[in-house]
Order: structure tokens, then sequence, then C-alpha cells
């Protein structure tokens, strides 16, 4: 049941990195120095390897799309995790937790091949062996 196409999953990193750097605002925990940089921290790195994956909206394609979906779980599970692993959950988790779940679910969701060809990460090597 993968249905979220590659360009659908760039514009909805980008839209979650910008609303992750913006979190803190909009949700009243800008104060708190924990809750503030892990978001800060997700939504720039989020941003950062979205720009640099193999994908339509990227500026460079150095990270092969499934590695990017790998990210994702990842950086999902952390920021899920992360009201309790930094301590702040007495002060603020919804906003961590749902957008961490969120971020899991999307990657699960999509498709594991982006829409362009990648064998452009490999120029000076025959595509069918980039592909092993």
């Amino acid at each position: 049941m993968k249905r979220i196409s590659s360009r659908t999953h760039g514009v909805l990193d980008y839209v979650v990195g910008v609303l992750l750097i913006l979190a803190p605002f909009l949700f009243g925990f800008a104060d708190n120095p924990a809750a503030r940089n892990v978001a800060w921290f997700v939504g720039a790195g989020l941003l950062l390897y979205s720009l640099l994956t193999a994908y339509e909206l990227s500026i460079a394609k150095l990270i092969p799309y499934r590695t990017h979906l790998g990210l994702d779980i990842g950086v999902g599970a952390f920021l899920a995790l992360s009201p309790w692993l930094f301590g702040f959950a007495d002060r603020i988790i919804w906003p961590h937790l749902v957008v961490g779940l969120a971020e899991i679910g999307v990657a699960l969701m999509s498709r594991p091949v982006a829409s362009l060809s990648d064998d452009h990460h490999f120029p000076h090597i025959p595509p069918a062996a980039a592909r092993h």
C-alpha cells in the first residue's frame, strides 16, 4: 500500500522541516531549550538531507531515496521519543510525538523508488553496475 510518490514526499519534507523550525513559536515552547532545540535540529536536518536526496525536489542528488526513507524513520523515532529522552515530557509532548510518528508513517507509505531514475548517482559507472 505504498502510494505516496517521491514528489509528494518531497513537498511534505519541506513543509514539515519548516513547520518544525517554526513549531516552538507556534506551540509555545520556545522558552524550553531542549524542546526548542530538538525541533530546530530535526527541522534543519530534514531540510538539509531533503536538499541532498535523489528525488525531484532536491538541489543535489547525493543521497539515495531509499536511504532518505530510512533516515525519515530514524529521525521520526528520535523526534517521537525526544520528550522523554531530553526530559521535557512534563512540559510539551504532542508536537514532537505526533510529527515523529507522522514522519515514520509517511516514510512507510511512500513508494521506495523515486520517480526519477537513480542511475544519475553514479555518472562514472554504467547504469547496470550502479544497481548492484
